[in-house]
This record gives C-alpha cells, structure tokens and sequence, in this order.
C-alpha cells in the first residue's frame, strides 16, 4: 500500500491528486488536437469542482493558469488566455513603501490633516466655506470618537487653525457646530444598528 506522504507533493493540493494524475497524462498525448481536447475536459472537471466560484471574475482564466502551473508549463497546447509566466509566477512583487511620515493628532488622522491641507488652495467663496464647515464638523466627529464626553468648539477652531498652519481661520461667534450630544447619539445609534445586523446575521 502507498501512502500519499510517499507520492509526489501536489503543486496544487485543492484540486487532489486524481487530477493531477490527469494533468501529468495529459502532458505524454502525442497528438497535438487529442491533447487539446483532454486539456478541455480537466478544465471543465476542475470548473465543477468549485461551481461557487463560477461568477468570480475571469475564473477560465484563473483555470487555465492551474493547468499551466500543474503541468510545470510543459503542457504544449493552444491556450485560450495569456496564460501566467513561469518567472513571474514566484517572483515577489516590489516591496511598498511605509508612510512614516507624522501625524500630528491621531484623533484626526492624516487623511483630514490632508483635506485641510487641500481646503487651504480653495480661493475665498461658498464653495471653500462650505468645505471648511464639513471639515470642522468632522474634526470634531472624530475628537468625539476618541472622547466620549464633549470637546468645545474653541478647541477645534484653534486645531483647524494649526493643521491648517493659520491659512484657515474660524471665528467662535460666527461659526456653530454641531452640538457634541447629537454627534455621540448619532454615533450610538450607528453602533447599535451595526450591532443588531451582526446578530442577525450570525
């Protein structure tokens, strides 16, 4: 008796060892429209192995790539699709770069830090003022969100004012935001929607 420790590693374990066996043999046909045909016919085993997956995106495609890559790319047959090329298959894709730069308040984040940044280049109107209010309201959206309790106005006006680095100036008389209890009920009552869904769906 031969235990599966004692044959070959699968490249491709999901798709089990039978198929594998039919890939290898279907690399030894001679006849060029024979093999083609017996490529086919794995295709559509293997599609019928995970029908859930038959609406992904270019899943023939991803098919066709499996039976290349099992096949160790000798398999020697037209294929429908550029299929993927051996040195790149393990080739490690370029190293992304960490954003190290600072944020100055966490509670913020960097992503306001740069609408603020950007609400700066506005020229004078409506259209800029109307920003500038979102911006605050949001600011103050997200104090809340780290401090539970309530945050003045004052102190959102004289942040704004430094991550804007004093292009953006708001006056405490002229300008109201929103009131700190309505956010966190706002925000309650979110949490507890999202809460109640997840039960449901559990």
């Amino acid at each position: 008796m031969k235990y599966n420790t004692q044959e070959e590693k699968l490249v491709l374990p999901e798709y089990g060892r039978n198929i594998q066996n039919m890939v290898d043999y279907c690399v030894t046909i001679q006849d060029r429209s024979e093999r083609e045909r017996c490529a086919n016919t794995i295709i559509n085993v293997m599609g019928n192995m995970f029908p859930h997956l038959r609406d992904v995106n270019d899943f023939k495609h991803i098919l066709w790539d499996h039976l290349a890559i099992m096949s160790d790319f000798k398999l020697d047959i037209d294929y429908p699709y550029e299929i993927v090329k051996k040195e790149n298959l393990y080739a490690r894709p370029p190293r992304i770069p960490y954003n190290n730069s600072r944020i100055r308040y966490r509670h913020y984040g960097k992503t306001l830090e740069r609408m603020i940044q950007k609400a700066t280049e506005f020229a004078p109107g409506p259209e800029k003022d109307q920003l500038v209010r979102l911006l605050a309201n949001q600011m103050k959206k997200s104090f809340l969100t780290w401090n539970k309790e309530s945050v003045d106005d004052r102190k959102i006006f004289k942040d704004l004012e430094e991550l804007s680095n004093g292009a953006i100036v708001l006056d405490e008389g002229q300008h109201k935001l929103a009131e700190s209890r309505d956010i966190l009920a706002r925000s309650n009552n979110n949490n507890s929607k999202r809460n109640n869904y997840s039960k449901k769906n559990r």
